[in-house]
């Protein structure tokens, strides 16, 4: 199976050790159509892209997109949820510069209010030690998710289940409504097969993404593919992989990607 574009990218503007250059020149290098530089949002606790950066990597992208001519350049973000109703810390001012938008919960995060952080950082430290406070911490984390792709246009909700407990069979089944793909990350070596499997019955689609933090690691799927042949995922399944991409399903349909 082979994978045409690698929506998740880091980069310096966050926690990466390249430039958007960098990550552009291997993923051209690795014969992708599609490279994503998707930034953290800016509540991301010691890692996120200050507000104005987005601004300047619209511009760099712009700049660069007459360089590479082969490939298809896009600007986007790793949002953060700052609160249990699915907000975002991503601001409209940004959203406007984005060609699109991924989510993900992250252990920490400024939150939108105290009440916010003690539920989506507080209780999410103590779950690991208090049994019994998983299953309510596992709920909230699963809502505010739900709420975050019901109430966005949300491409791809990145790493699900990473350090947050989440309810993949509800999570699964209210992306596949709103046309979020959910990622199967192949920087991360905790996602399973079972997980894969529980939500491929939910018909939502996948995205395979690299994560990377360097640029040598931009198009570096190895461990998500094998996830996914594993669970019995094909083409059809995955939205980076698929032949012809329908990409009406799925909230990038605004942008042309084979252009």
């Amino acid at each position: 199976m082979k994978l045409w574009a690698d929506f998740h990218t880091h980069t310096k503007y966050s926690h990466g050790t390249g430039t958007i250059r960098q990550n552009v020149e291997v993923a051209a290098k690795k014969g992708l159509s599609v490279i994503g530089i998707s930034e953290h949002g800016p509540a991301n606790i010691g890692v996120g892209t200050a507000p104005d950066d987005f601004e300047r990597m619209r511009e760099e992208v712009e700049i660069l997109k007459s360089n590479f001519a082969g490939i298809r350049i896009l600007l986007g973000c790793e949002a953060n949820i700052i609160s249990l109703d699915g907000d975002l810390d991503v601001s409209d001012k940004i959203l406007s510069k984005l060609d699109y938008v991924m989510v993900g919960l992250h252990p920490l995060v400024w939150a939108r209010s105290l009440k916010n952080a003690y539920y989506l950082m507080i209780e999410n430290m103590l779950q690991w030690r208090i049994q019994w406070l998983r299953t309510k911490v596992t709920d909230r984390n699963t809502k505010a998710l739900i709420r975050a792709v019901k109430n966005h246009k949300i491409a791809i909700v990145t790493h699900p289940g990473l350090h947050l407990p989440v309810d993949t069979a509800a999570l699964a089944q209210i992306a596949a409504q709103c046309g979020t793909a959910l990622e199967i990350n192949a920087g991360h070596g905790y996602m399973t097969e079972e997980y894969v499997r529980i939500a491929k019955k939910y018909g939502v689609k996948f995205a395979i993404g690299s994560d990377a933090h360097k640029p040598s690691d931009v198009g570096n799927f190895k461990r998500g593919l094998e996830i996914a042949e594993k669970a019995g995922l094909t083409e059809d399944d995955i939205i980076n992989a698929t032949r012809v991409p329908e990409m009406t399903i799925i909230n990038l349909s605004n942008i042309d990607l084979h252009s």
